[in-house]
């Protein structure tokens, strides 16, 4: 062979040599700079067992920092199959303390797994199991460090608060809105393990910290809360209806200061319960006709529109002939000659009928369409439904007729109280919220505030202020007298709705009937709405509903610090109405001498004693005769 051609395959063979060594070290390169540190975690993971550490969900609070839900401690047992030296006993022993089947154990802990949770009788146990299982020093099982939710009040607030799973995962109401900023990052301590997952000798466990959730802070107060669901056991305890349901919110802020229905359930034993229970939150998911407390809105729309001078005489003669149709009020042979004042006062249907057609369905529409109707309030809560209007092209006379009073709509309670604010604070149709602010849980420091969110100006300040002098005038002299409160100056609208069956017809003797209240009248402070689900007996909104507003208004205007007014729209007189009167000092008299000079008035007493230490209602507080005053007895 030619020598240049020796030479020629040397150098060849040469050029790939050190091609292929040039990839060799790029390769290399590579691997070492690049993929090192990944190569060095898989590494690890091969030889390295991880014990999980769960962070404690971020709590609940109201807005004066009283806590609704927090996670306790509640540990977990975990078995790791390759340390287990004797799975028979070590079963048979986790079994006696668990109260589980030992079958059921034995097949976990023999799983061909790193590590297994044992499902789902070691999960969440007590501490006092867990201490036994430690103490038993079953090698291959470990009891880690895990929680729980906790509702410490119960049932308060349940429909708002939701609840979270076994592995603390937010599955209703805000825990599951929050789940996200709520849920905490979970921690582990990680020791060194050969293939088969046994515990590698002199080996140094490494703790890597959970990281807690964020702390929610409501617009809920856990005081008014109480009182709005001490209201609704009543209601079912005395009226016997389907359900009830019931809001209270700052009209100025849209934030919602206390909200639920009845039945309700416990946070921490809804497995227990019908799903339809926890699922409905009836205020932002119920939809039905409103009845006359939509009349507000005909109302505040033709007052903006000037259609009306509330001193106009109104004719009614019980009835009205619309389309064909006869539209009764109801009352039988109507109200005769009135003002527009007094057609709200008396709900009377005709009259509003009359301010619907002079207002006209394009601007009657438009205007249940700026207060919020047809759509959804944004509430930071899941299920909210959007109601039902008439479509333009739907609506003849006899719709805009039954729209005007209420009737032929679909509005859910979330809709009804948002847009009665907007009526009567200055007319802004205000966003409702639940959501105040974020804290840290460690410092308390605040991260995030809510600001409230106003949607669209509604109407003006002059034509809301009139609407609420309505109101006022409804509660002193018209259907809602049962909700009026001496000094506080409520206003109101009652309501009577028929509700629709199955197959579209109107049911009969059915009705839900409801009242919305507004306080003081001339600068609300609070909205209430109630509703009850057709109720045994009456079936009146001024009679049923009405009652159960005021008894919340009065004690949550009491609880916030609200002063009375003494300009007031002063009640009108009837003959089941009672007189006001003043109610005695009797802080420190004796209750022999009370009961003896107060023959006429109920006495409620309470501890023991001789002398009165404190009374309620307050010296000096004006109510209806006969309303019975609770003294306290103490010594001097």
């Amino acid at each position: 062979m030619p020598s240049n051609q020796v030479r020629r395959r040397l150098f060849i063979t040469l050029l790939v040599g050190l091609f292929l060594f040039a990839g060799l070290l790029a390769r290399l390169g590579y691997v070492q700079l690049v993929e090192g540190n990944w190569l060095n975690d898989k590494a690890r993971d091969l030889w390295t067992r991880d014990i999980p550490f769960e962070g404690k969900r971020g709590r609940i609070l109201d807005r004066k920092g009283e806590v609704l839900a927090y996670n306790i401690s509640s540990p977990s047992v975990l078995a790791i199959p390759a340390q287990i030296e004797d799975p028979a006993k070590t079963a048979r022993e986790l079994a006696h303390i668990l109260m589980a089947p030992e079958q059921n154990i034995y097949r976990q802990i023999t799983k061909k797994q790193l590590i297994v949770r044992l499902q789902p009788y070691g999960r969440k146990i007590s501490n006092e199991r867990a201490q036994s299982i430690l103490e038993r020093r079953l090698p291959g099982i470990v009891v880690a460090e895990d929680n729980r939710r906790h509702y410490p009040q119960g049932s308060l607030a349940a429909h708002i608060l939701g609840f979270a799973g076994i592995d603390n995962q937010g599955l209703a109401g805000l825990e599951l809105v929050y789940d996200e900023r709520l849920s905490g990052t979970r921690g582990h301590v990680s020791f060194g393990a050969n293939a088969k997952g046994e515990r590698l000798p002199g080996g140094v466990d490494r703790y890597t910290p959970p990281e807690d959730g964020m702390d929610l802070v409501l617009t809920l107060d856990k005081n008014i809360q109480a009182i709005v669901e001490r209201e609704m056991d009543q209601a079912m305890a005395q009226h016997d209806p389907e359900n009830v349901l019931a809001i209270a919110m700052d009209p100025d802020t849209g934030e919602i200061l206390g909200m639920g229905s009845r039945p309700t359930f416990r946070p921490d034993n809804f497995r227990n319960v019908d799903p339809e229970v926890y699922n409905r939150n009836l205020p932002i998911w119920r939809t039905y006709e409103p009845g006359s407390t939509f009349k507000i809105i005909t109302l505040a729309a033709a007052l903006e529109e000037n259609k009306v001078n509330m001193k106009e005489a109104f004719h009614d003669p019980g009835y009205v002939k619309v389309g064909g149709a006869r539209l009764r009020c109801w009352k039988g042979g109507g109200h005769g000659s009135q003002t527009f004042l007094e057609v709200v006062e008396n709900s009377c249907n005709p009259g509003f009928v009359n301010l619907g057609q002079r207002l006209g369905k394009e601007k009657l529409f438009e205007y249940i369409r700026k207060f919020g109707f047809g759509q959804k309030t944004g509430i930071d809560l899941n299920g909210e439904a959007k109601g039902i209007l008439f479509k333009p092209k739907q609506v003849g006379p006899v719709e805009l007729a039954t729209t005007a009073f209420g009737q032929g709509v679909s509005v859910t309670p979330i809709q009804q109280v948002t847009a009665v604010a907007a009526a009567v604070n200055g007319g802004e149709l205000m966003e409702p919220y639940l959501n105040k602010a974020w804290k840290d849980p460690e410092t308390g420091e605040v991260l995030e505030k809510t600001k409230p969110n106003v949607k669209r100006q509604v109407v003006s300040e002059e034509t809301s202020k009139k609407v609420r002098y309505a109101l006022e005038s409804v509660v002193a002299r018209g259907t809602g007298r049962r909700a009026f409160i001496d000094g506080y100056r409520v206003g109101g609208k009652t309501g009577t709705a028929q509700k629709v069956g199955p197959d579209g017809r109107y049911l009969k003797n059915n009705h839900i009937v409801s009242f919305i209240g507004v306080a003081p009248s001339d600068d609300p402070e609070l909205v209430v709405y109630v509703a009850v689900d057709n109720p045994k007996g009456v079936q009146f909104g001024g009679v049923v509903a009405a009652p159960i507003v005021r008894n919340i208004m009065y004690d949550s205007l009491r609880y916030m610090g609200v002063e009375k007014r003494k300009k007031q729209i002063p009640p009108e007189k009837i003959p089941t109405s009672q007189p006001i009167v003043t109610v005695p000092d009797l802080i420190g008299e004796n209750v022999s001498r009370i009961r003896n000079s107060l023959y006429d008035t109920p006495l409620q007493v309470s501890g023991k004693g001789e002398v009165v230490i404190n009374q309620a209602p307050k010296p000096g507080e004006r109510v209806e005769k006969g309303t019975p005053i609770r003294i306290y007895l103490g010594d001097k």
